[in-house]
């Protein structure tokens, strides 16, 4: 196992998916509006990695850092499946 991760790895159906293909696989999931991330597999793939990169580096500085979980609110929690 190893404490330094290059990058995020997302299983749909059996395929997998990497970087900013990940993302856009997951929110095509989660149909409407989300699914509009598909736009972005128009650009090249070298385009996308290098954009997913750049947020993957900046994402403390871009949506801050904390030490543990948020824990949901009682009424986000009754949202929740399971």
């Amino acid at each position: 196992m190893t404490d330094s991760y290059d990058t995020s790895l997302t299983l749909i159906d059996g395929k997998a998916f990497t970087q900013l293909d990940g993302f856009i696989a997951v929110m095509a999931e989660l149909g409407w509006p989300w699914r509009a991330a598909k736009v972005l597999l128009a650009l090249p793939r070298p385009l996308r990695d290098w954009f997913y990169d750049r947020i993957a580096k900046n994402r403390y500085a871009l949506l801050g850092r904390t030490d543990s979980c948020e824990l949901p609110s009682p009424e986000l929690r009754e949202r929740l499946i399971g």
